[in-house]
C-alpha cells in the first residue's frame, strides 16, 4: 500500500471561457492603445502642434481617466481598500492637473513653461497620496516590533536608493549655478518623493494583504512605471533635452492607462478564471517570502554600490552618501537584532508546543502513526502497546500493508487514493475503518482519522472492537427471533428475496414452507406460557435440525413457523414436488413427536404446513402469501396434513374479501331479507313456531346462505350489527302476523357469544318485547353450542333473565359440541334441537339410530320439548317419530319462505304427515317439494 502510488494529480477547475476571453481582448486593447502612443511618440507625431498636444492634453486625458477610474472602484469595492483608492484617484487628478497646466502654457499661450509654476506643484501633490495608499494597502504588523520593522525596511529601502541616486545625479544637481532656492528646493523634491514612492512601492510588495491581490499587483506595476519615468526626467540629461510628445511621455501614458484598467479589467480576468489548486507535494516557502527575507541584505548592497561607484570615479565621499550610508547600516543593525530576538521567542514558543504536542501524542489513548509515501512507518506513538499488544519500535520501520486484514487491504487503497486525489481544501481529512493484526496474532477493528503529511500519511487510530461487536449483536437481535434465535420474518423476507433475484432467479424449484402449530394455544392456556415457550424453543430446535445447511429457517411470531427450501437445478417439476412435499410431510411427523415441557409434563400439537413454489417474476411478498394461503387450506381440511397451493385459493380469498366488503354495506342498502321455516308437530302436522333465517340477496343477483355470508363476516361489529337485524325484524314481522291472526311463536339463532356481548343488553330485548306487544312464549332463542372461552356462570345468569322475560331457550346443534351435556347440566333449556348430522344418518346408520334414539329419551326424561333440524325426507319423519321426537323442520314439509307464502301455510295450519307409506310433500305451491321457490342455487365457496 503505497501513499506515494496512491496519489492521482488533481485536474485545474476551468473558468469561465467567455469572461477570460473578454479579459484577453481588454488586455489587448489597452496594449494597442499604448504601443499606438509610444509609436507616434517615436515617430514625432507629424508635427511639433501634434506633439506638444499629445505630450500635455494626451497625459492629462489618461491621468483624468485613471482617477475617475480608481474613483468609481473606490465607491462600490471593498470597504478595507476603499481609502487606497481613493488616495489613488486623488493622486491621478493631480497629475492630470499638471499635465493641463503644462499644456496650457505650452500648446494654448505657445509660450515655455515657467520654474517653478501651479504644474510644479501638482506634480509635487501627486506623490504624498500614493505613498500613504500604498500604507494603506500594506499588512498592517500586530505587534510593535512588526511596526518597526516595517519603518526600519521602508528606510533601508530609501536610504539606499538615496545613496545611490545621490552618488549618481543628485550631487550634481545640487551644485547648479544660477538657480534660485525654489528651484534647487524643486529639483531635489522630484527624485527624494520618487524615492519614497519607490520604497513604499517595494515594501508593500513584500507586505501586501491578500485580499483583491490582481488589482493591487497591476496598481503597484502603474505606480512603478511612473516612478520609473520620472527618475529618468530628473536626470540631468535627459531634464536638458526634454520636450512634450517624446518617447518619455510614452511610460506616463502608460502607467496612467494601467492605473485606470487596474480596479476592473483584472479583477474580472481573476474571477472568471480559477487558479488551479496548488499540488500538495510542492513544499517550501514563497519566493515573495524569501525576497522579505532578503529585503536588508539587497539595501545594504545597493548603498554599498553608491560608495563603491564614488571610490571607482576618483570622488571624494560625499558627507550626505556617508550620513545616509551609515543610518542604513544602524538601521540594519537594530533591524537584526529584533529579528534575532523575535527569532529566539519564535524557538522558545516553538520548542514549548513541540513539547506539549509530544505529550499529548504520548499521552493519548489513540495510536498515532505516520507513514511515508512508500507505505512504510516512520512513527509510531507509544499507545500501541496498550491497543494493538505490540510495541512502537517494532511496528516503525514496517509496511502499513502487511498489518490490515488481506479482505480489508482493497478497501483502504481505494480510499487513500481517492483521498490523495481530493482537493485538501475540500477534504482535508478522511475516515478509514479496516481489521489490524494485534500482537496476540487475532484482528482487532480500528478507526482511522487520516491527515496528509508531507507527501505521506497521519493516521490517529482507535480501537472500536467492542463497538463493532455491539453493533453487530444489535445488527443480529434485529434480525433474530429473541427466543428461539432463528430468522424473525424480516430477514426470512429478505432471503426470499434473495433467492428469487440471484442466480436462482429462474429456477422454479425453490419453495417456501409455512408452519402454524396446531393445538398450541391449548398448550399456553392449560400449561402457561412458561411451557409453551419451552414448547417453542424444542419446535424451532427440530425446525433447524431438519432443513439442509443452505435453507432458511424462521419464525415468524406465534406459533408460526417458515422455511425456505432453496432449489437443486433439477427441471422436473413434479419430482421437485414430491421431493418438497416430502420433506414438509417428515416435518410434519417431526414437529408432530410428544414435547416434554416444564415438570416434565408431555404434551403434543400437531403442524399444519402450506408450500409454495416459485414462479418467473414472482416477488418475495406473493411468494409468503402463497404459502400462507396454502397452510391456511391444510388447517381449514382438518389440520395436520400439507397442502401444496394452488391458483384458485387465491382467487377464494379475492372472492371471499369482495364478498366481505360487499357485506359492509348491504343491511343499509336493505339486500337482507327474512325467511321463516315452519317447526312441524310429527304427530299432528300443524305448525308450532316458525324459525326465522336471513338471506342475502346481492346487488348481483346472488342469493346467499347464511353459511355463506357468516363465513366472512369475521368483522364482530359487522356480526354483531347482523344479529341485532335479526332479531328486531323477527319480533316486527312476528308481532305483525300476530294482529293478523297468526300467533305463532318466532325461533331466532344466536350464539352464546352474542348473548353476552355488550351491543345486545338485557333490557333491549324487553322494550322490544314491549314496543311490538309480543306476548309471553312467543320468542325462542336458539342456543348455538357454546364456546369453551365462554363463562357458563354469565351464561346461566343471561338465559335466566330471558326466561324470565318470558322467553323461551332452545339448545340447537345437541349433539355435535362436546359441551352439551355441561350446557344440558347448568343450563335452563327448554328445547333440545337435534343436530341434523344425526338426523341425515338415522335410517341408514344403526348407530347414529342408537345414539339419536338416546338424546331424545334423555330430552324426554327433562321434560323438553324436541326439534329434530333438517328432516327432509319421510323415512326420517317415521324414524324420529318412532324415536320419541315431537317436533320436525325440513324440506319433508317446507323450506324457507317469505312472509306471504308462510301466511298462505298458516292459514291451512297443517302439513302432511306419512304414516305407513310416504306421502308427498306439501310447500303451499305447485313446486319441487325438496326446494323452496324462494331459494336459487348458490355457488360453490
Amino acid at each position: 500500500m503505497s501513499a506515494q502510488g496512491a496519489l492521482v494529480d488533481r485536474p485545474p477547475v476551468p473558468g469561465d471561457e467567455s469572461g477570460g476571453l473578454g479579459g484577453l481582448l481588454s488586455q489587448l486593447l489597452l496594449a494597442l492603445i499604448c504601443g499606438g502612443y509610444a509609436a507616434g511618440a517615436a515617430l514625432g507625431w507629424g508635427s511639433e502642434e501634434l506633439a506638444l498636444f499629445m505630450g500635455d492634453f494626451g497625459l492629462s486625458i489618461a491621468a483624468s481617466l485613471a482617477s475617475v477610474s480608481c474613483l468609481l472602484y473606490a465607491r462600490s469595492g471593498d470597504s478595507g481598500s476603499r481609502p487606497a483608492w481613493l488616495l489613488f484617484s486623488f493622486s491621478s487628478a493631480m497629475a492630470a492637473a499638471g499635465n493641463g497646466v503644462w499644456g496650457w502654457y505650452e500648446v494654448v499661450l505657445r509660450e515655455a513653461v515657467p520654474s517653478p509654476s501651479m504644474a510644479d506643484l501638482f506634480f509635487l501633490l501627486f506623490a504624498p497620496p500614493a505613498i500613504v495608499g500604498l500604507l494603506v494597502l500594506a499588512k498592517r504588523p500586530v505587534t510593535k516590533a512588526g511596526w518597526v520593522c516595517l519603518a526600519l525596511d521602508s528606510w533601508l529601502i530609501g536610504g539606499s536608493l538615496l545613496t545611490l541616486s545621490w552618488s549618481l545625479a543628485l550631487a550634481h544637481t545640487t551644485h547648479f549655478q544660477g538657480e534660485s532656492v525654489a528651484q534647487a528646493a524643486l529639483s531635489l523634491a522630484y527624485p527624494l518623493l520618487d524615492i519614497v514612492l519607490v520604497s513604499m512601492v517595494l515594501a508593500l510588495h513584500f507586505r501586501r494583504s491578500s485580499a483583491n491581490r490582481s488589482a493591487i499587483n497591476t496598481a503597484i506595476a502603474a505606480l512603478a512605471l511612473t516612478v520609473l519615468c520620472d527618475a529618468l526626467f530628473t536626470s540631468p540629461l535627459l531634464r536638458e533635452n526634454y520636450r512634450s510628445g517624446q518617447l518619455l511621455d510614452a511610460g506616463w501614458f502608460a502607467g496612467s492607462l494601467l492605473l485606470a484598467y487596474a480596479p476592473w479589467g483584472v479583477r474580472r480576468v481573476a474571477e472568471s478564471v480559477a487558479p488551479p489548486p496548488r499540488d500538495p507535494r510542492q513544499a517550501g516557502r514563497p519566493i515573495a517570502g524569501s525576497l522579505a527575507a532578503l529585503t536588508p541584505y539587497l539595501a545594504a548592497a545597493v548603498c554599498t554600490l553608491g560608495i563603491l561607484y564614488n571610490i571607482v570615479e576618483g570622488r571624494r565621499v560625499d558627507r550626505v552618501v556617508v550620513f545616509t550610508a551609515c543610518t542604513v547600516v544602524l538601521a540594519l543593525v537594530v533591524r537584526q537584532g529584533i529579528m534575532l530576538l523575535d527569532n529566539i521567542a519564535l524557538a522558545q514558543e516553538l520548542a514549548q508546543k513541540e513539547n506539549h504536542f509530544r505529550s499529548l501524542v504520548q499521552g493519548s489513548s489513540d495510536v498515532i502513526m505516520i507513514a511515508a509515501p512508500t507505505g512504510i512507518l516512520r512513527y509510531v506513538s507509544p499507545a500501541a502497546s496498550g491497543v494493538y499488544g505490540r510495541e512502537a519500535e517494532e511496528l516503525i520501520g514496517s509496511e502499513l500493508a502487511s498489518l490490515i486484514h488481506p479482505e480489508d487491504l482493497g478497501a483502504v487503497v481505494h480510499e487513500v487514493r481517492r483521498f490523495l486525489a481530493a482537493s485538501p481544501s475540500e477534504e482535508p481529512t478522511t475516515r478509514i475503518e479496516c481489521r489490524f493484526r494485534s500482537g496476540a496474532g487475532d484482528w482487532l477493528n480500528v478507526e482511522s482519522t487520516v491527515n496528509r503529511h508531507q507527501g505521506g500519511l497521519i493516521f490517529n487510530s482507535r480501537d472500536v472492537t467492542e463497538r463493532v461487536r455491539l453493533q453487530e449483536q444489535l445488527q443480529h437481535n434485529a434480525e433474530h427471533d429473541p427466543l428461539t434465535d432463528l430468522p424473525n420474518r424480516a430477514l426470512f423476507t429478505d432471503r426470499v428475496r434473495r433467492a428469487l433475484g440471484g442466480r436462482r432467479a429462474g429456477d422454479a424449484t425453490a419453495a417456501v414452507l409455512f408452519i402454524d402449530l396446531d393445538g398450541f394455544k391449548g398448550v399456553n392456556d392449560r400449561l402457561g406460557h412458561q411451557a409453551g415457550d419451552e414448547l417453542l424453543v424444542q419446535a424451532a430446535r427440530r425446525l433447524q435440525e431438519s432443513v439442509r445447511a443452505g435453507d432458511t429457517a424462521a419464525r415468524l411470531g406465534g406459533d408460526e413457523f417458515a422455511a425456505l427450501i432453496l432449489g437443486d437445478g433439477t427441471r422436473d417439476r413434479a419430482a421437485r414436488e414430491y421431493q418438497v412435499c416430502d420433506i414438509a410431510d417428515r416435518l410434519r411427523l417431526t414437529l408432530s413427536q410428544p414435547y416434554r415441557v416444564e415438570g416434565g409434563q408431555e404434551v403434543r400439537v400437531a403442524a399444519s404446513i402450506g408450500v409454495a413454489f416459485a414462479e418467473p417474476g414472482i416477488g418475495a411478498g406473493d411468494l409468503l402469501r402463497n404459502a400462507d394461503l396454502a397452510m391456511y387450506r391444510a388447517k381449514k381440511g382438518g389440520k395436520n396434513r400439507v397442502e401444496l397451493y394452488a391458483p384458485q385459493m387465491q382467487a377464494e380469498v379475492v372472492r371471499r374479501t369482495e364478498l366481505a366488503a360487499r357485506l359492509r354495506t348491504a343491511l343499509h342498502e336493505g339486500e337482507f331479507a327474512l325467511l321463516h321455516q315452519p317447526v312441524v308437530n310429527l304427530a299432528t302436522g300443524r305448525v308450532s313456531a316458525v324459525a326465522a333465517q336471513a338471506r342475502w340477496r346481492s346487488a348481483q343477483g346472488i342469493l346467499f346462505t347464511p353459511a355463506e355470508f357468516l363465513r366472512v363476516a369475521d368483522d364482530n361489529e359487522r356480526t354483531a350489527e347482523l344479529g341485532r337485524w335479526l332479531l328486531e325484524e323477527a319480533v316486527e314481522q312476528a308481532a305483525e302476523r300476530a294482529a293478523a291472526g297468526h300467533a305463532v311463536p318466532v325461533s331466532v339463532r344466536l350464539s352464546a357469544r352474542r348473548l353476552l356481548d355488550k351491543s345486545l343488553p338485557l333490557g333491549s330485548v324487553e322494550a322490544l318485547l314491549t314496543r311490538h306487544g309480543l306476548p309471553s312464549g312467543a320468542l325462542q332463542i336458539e342456543l348455538a353450542d357454546s364456546d369453551p372461552r365462554i363463562s357458563f356462570d354469565d351464561l346461566e345468569q343471561r338465559l335466566a333473565a330471558l326466561r324470565r322475560l318470558g322467553v323461551r331457550i332452545a339448545l340447537d346443534g345437541f349433539g355435535s359440541g362436546y359441551a352439551a351435556i355441561t350446557a344440558l347440566r347448568r343450563l335452563p333449556i327448554d328445547v333440545l334441537k337435534l343436530d341434523r348430522g344425526l338426523v341425515e344418518g338415522v335410517v341408514e346408520s344403526a348407530r347414529l339410530h342408537k345414539i339419536t334414539s338416546g338424546l331424545l329419551r334423555i330430552a324426554c326424561d327433562l321434560g323438553m320439548t324436541s326439534v329434530a333440524d333438517g328432516v327432509d325426507v319421510p323415512e326420517q319423519v317415521l324414524a324420529l317419530r318412532a324415536m320419541g321426537c315431537t317436533h320436525g323442520q325440513g324440506m319433508a314439509f317446507s323450506g324457507p319462505l317469505d312472509e306471504y307464502r308462510l301466511r298462505r301455510a298458516l292459514v291451512r295450519d297443517e302439513f302432511p304427515v306419512p304414516g305407513g307409506v310416504a306421502l308427498p310433500v306439501l310447500t303451499g305451491g305447485a313446486h319441487p317439494p325438496i326446494r323452496s321457490h324462494d331459494e336459487t342455487p348458490v355457488p360453490p365457496t
